[in-house]
């Protein structure tokens, strides 16, 4: 639906924010953010350098503008649309992109909108109705970005796509938000119709998208989500599928979970693979637009924790998967963990580099893990650019099933956060707490990275939030340095004897209280385990070494048990994302659902060569998506989704003497 600008300046004024900020110096030349990451290599780097650390904290705010999606589900509501209680719209997770002086985002319930990029104003807005026609099925609906594309021709207009929660694909005019009328039905194709489902699904809950499609020339590639949750040992594989740009034709998929003609097939014993589901691609792509190559990251399959119906090593699960962009056709794949019981769904996005290693060039894709690790492979071949171990690990307990023998380990680089579970990590500020954590930890099986769910319950590190998840990694070109975001925490879960009568999977999951310590005020915990509890590391991709590490974020050192302590920074506990720019890293705290108490939400500038801080400013929420930057009219800016309650914000700062 098209919008005036009066209506634009109404829903300015009710609406949520994304935080931009615009710099004092030298006019920047313009500099778009034409994709969820950056560019098709999701780098998160932009060249702009006049925002420094001379005056990074010199940002005010200039314009903020707030979701609509609140309203919509007010109005939802009233026509009964949807039941009370039903929609809860507390995320805002969407980054926008900005081409021309235009900022286009998706919002948590799937609005697509437009804003001018130096005041913020709404141009058009487009309902995508992903809330119909069927029922709503998602109490926390959420969605992280969507697709530019233009072909350079004037008979084409620009295109925004977006793969919405009802999985749709739905293709608008960038210039006006009318629907393309000539893609698909009306602007829209409906993605559940070209899956092979093995099971109901219910738009989403059991199938929707979250993430952004992938661009190459004019084929749009989605991944996708099917629930992984415990249903049945059947399931619907989370395919790979691309589309025609143009009319919405399927112009082919790649099948996560194999077909018996293909030689990953073998790894799925008991044909296993004729009924699992999920391995989702449900991760933002990266598109390497010389080769012609997409390269995807696959999940776990049906169902998370328990594999018993599924044996074997599950080959295309949890696995970097390259495929020709033009055709779909497998170039080559590296599966990362083996028969996944871990919930350690590769989720980040893989950042593709051109690297010198011992004086050779390499184009290379590094993947970054759950379980903290970063993973590196000529992208052209797949062959590993530092050798890959397999390494014994623990074998499950559980009947019936069959975990893997071994796992893979990089040589290089080392891990960028703790793994596995020990005492001897257990956090040690006084004996009383160092008591209270051992005592936490002794309720569970514990033991190295890979240690299996098990009957009594399992303290697995990282849990199945990470290490690394969807926020990915930043990369510089100039340094050749990659830098990793991460948090340390745990997962505490056990199996149960499943309900045959309402299931055919032997064991369920059993979620166990967070290991947290808690103070009197009940839901606001600490880790047991020491700090920091979310830190980013800079590696060297010419070496594989670290350059640096440190925390990010102050953390709760307010909180009761540690506020008569004199400790350094802990670390916010929360994920992030990072922008690269030509002069610094910047990094919000994050935003997550422990260590709730953090004090002000923080915006850091970091020095690129050492990790120092070298500035720091207040911003009005936590960042729940990821921020970008862009320079238009003379001025950077940087953008950041905020999350304050009861809404979702886009804000902007900016040295006001560079606007125009």
């Amino acid at each position: 639906m098209r919008n005036t600008v009066s209506r634009a300046a109404t829903i300015l004024r009710t609406a949520s924010i994304a935080l931009i900020l615009v710099v004092v110096g030298c006019e920047e030349p313009d500099a778009d953010w034409t994709h969820w990451a950056a560019d098709p290599q999701s780098s998160r780097y932009t060249p702009l350098r006049q925002i420094d650390a001379t005056n990074f904290e010199q940002l005010e705010e200039v314009w903020r503008w707030r979701s609509p999606d609140r309203r919509l589900r007010a109005k939802l509501l009233a026509k009964k649309l949807i039941r009370s209680g039903r929609l809860i719209v507390d995320d805002f997770a969407g980054t926008p992109l900005e081409v021309a002086g235009v900022l286009y985002g998706i919002t948590s319930l799937s609005q697509v909108y437009a804003l001018d990029a130096t005041t913020g104003q709404l141009i058009w807005l487009h309902d995508t109705k992903s809330w119909g026609p069927e029922p709503w099925q998602s109490r926390h609906p959420k969605h992280r970005g969507l697709a530019y594309w233009d072909n350079g021709e004037p008979a084409e207009p620009p295109r925004i796509f977006a793969a919405t929660l009802s999985a749709h694909l739905v293709a608008l005019d960038a210039a006006t938000g009318e629907p393309i009328e000539g893609f698909g039905n009306s602007g829209r194709v409906d993605l559940m119709a070209s899956l092979r489902a093995h099971q109901r699904l219910n738009r989403g809950s059991d199938y929707f998208h979250a993430s952004p499609p992938a661009i190459y020339k004019d084929v749009v590639i989605v991944g996708g989500t099917v629930s992984d949750a415990v249903a049945g040992t059947r399931g619907t594989p989370g395919d790979v599928r691309a589309y025609d740009a143009r009319t919405g034709t399927l112009r082919w998929t790649f099948h996560t979970v194999p077909k018996r003609n293909d030689p990953a097939w073998q790894s799925w014993q008991g044909e296993s693979a004729l009924y699992t589901g999920a391995a989702n691609a449900w991760a933002s792509m990266s598109v390497d637009t010389e080769l012609g190559f997409v390269y995807a990251a696959t999940s776990t399959p049906t169902n998370d924790f328990y594999g018993g119906h599924r044996q074997g090593d599950n080959e295309y699960a949890e696995t970097l998967v390259c495929l020709d962009a033009r055709t779909g056709e497998r170039v080559w794949h590296q599966q990362l963990i083996r028969h996944g019981v871990w919930d350690y769904d590769i989720a980040a996005a893989p950042n593709l580099v051109d690297i010198e290693v011992d004086g050779r060039p390499v184009r290379a894709v590094a993947q970054a893990t759950k379980q903290s690790m970063v993973f590196v492979f000529d992208r052209e071949t797949g062959e590993p650019v530092w050798p890959i171990e397999d390494r014994p690990v623990p074998a499950s307990s559980v009947p019936g099933e069959r975990t893997a023998e071994t796992q893979r380990f990089p040589s290089k680089p080392l891990p960028f956060d703790r793994q596995g579970t020990r005492a001897e990590d257990l956090i040690d500020f006084t004996p009383e707490l160092r008591a209270q954590a051992q005592a936490v930890f002794d309720q569970f099986d514990t033991g190295p990275v890979f240690m299996p769910p098990s009957l009594v319950g399992t303290l697995f590190l990282p849990g199945s939030n990470g290490g690394a998840n969807w926020h990915g990694m930043g990369y510089d070109p100039g340094t050749q340095t990659l830098f990793v975001p991460s948090i340390t925490l745990p997962t505490a879960m056990g199996l149960d004897h499943a309900d045959r009568s309402k299931t055919d999977v032997r064991f369920v999951p059993r979620f166990l209280e967070p290991p947290l310590l808690y103070g009197m005020e009940a839901g606001v915990g600490i880790s047991i385990f020491k700090p920091p509890w979310s830190r980013i590391t800079a590696i060297d991709l010419k070496t594989g070494d670290f350059r640096w590490q440190v925390p990010n974020g102050d953390g709760p050192r307010d909180h009761e048990l540690l506020r008569e302590l004199d400790l350094p920074a802990l670390g916010s506990g929360a994920p992030t994302c990072v922008i690269v720019t030509d002069t610094l890293l910047i990094a919000p705290d994050g935003s997550g659902p422990w260590l709730a108490r953090n004090g002000e939400p923080l915006l850091r500038a970091y020095d690129k060569a050492t990790g120092q801080v070298v500035g720091k400013i207040k911003i009005p929420g936590r960042v729940r998506g990821c921020p970008m930057s862009y320079s238009h009219d003379g001025a950077q800016y940087i953008v950041l989704p905020l999350l304050p309650a009861p809404d979702g914000m886009l804000v902007a700062l900016a040295l006001p003497e560079q606007l125009r």
